[in-house]
């Protein structure tokens, strides 16, 4: 069960990311370019967790060989790219979200659904493609596959049904105050 525990603290630092992604953009206090600003400090902390952390394990480690297959290296910088491009895509969603009226919440929440209800489902898609299952796609349980509809929907529903923005801070004129 460790598997399910490990995949369960990803899940939480992911349905964090976007959050603490958007807050500090705003924290930026740079309405045109926080969002750069913002990706820049992601790409530093993946420098530091993905790159420094599996180097000292590596140093530390008895039998380490330093021989690694192209392939794996080319695949490996391949799925890097692709996170990059996915976080940097998160950040231009939030911003075209926000200066088309939305409330930047709100955006952060509908982009964030759609990503976490979309990603699972390009990963199953793409991973029975890759590895069909014995018996071939006929063999695919039909659970599986009312969970991939339940995934989209599931998505579409949260995007579909956000909350509203909250109403604008009244305006106390100077004779109310008294």
């Amino acid at each position: 069960m460790n598997w399910l525990y490990l995949a369960l603290v990803t899940v939480a630092c992911w349905g964090l990311y976007g959050i603490f992604l958007h807050q500090g953009q705003v924290a930026m206090a740079d309405k045109e370019l926080g969002r750069y600003k913002a990706f820049l400090f992601v790409g530093i902390a993946y420098f530091l967790t993905a790159v420094l952390a599996p180097l000292i394990i590596l140093l530390m480690s008895k039998n380490m060989s330093w021989s690694m297959p192209p392939k794996g290296m080319w695949l490996s910088l391949f799925a890097g790219i692709l996170g990059a491009i996915g976080a940097f895509f998160v950040l231009l969603a939030m911003g075209s979200g926000v200066k088309s009226g939305m409330n930047p919440g709100i955006v952060a929440v509908a982009v964030m659904s759609i990503i976490f209800a979309g990603a699972p489902i390009v990963n199953a898609i793409v991973g029975i493609l890759m590895h069909p299952p014995k018996g071939g796609f006929s063999a695919i349980p039909i659970p599986f596959i009312l969970g991939i509809l339940l995934a989209a929907l599931g998505g579409f529903m949260v995007t579909k049904f956000k909350p509203g923005a909250p109403p604008p801070p009244s305006k106390i004129t100077a004779s109310e105050k008294h």
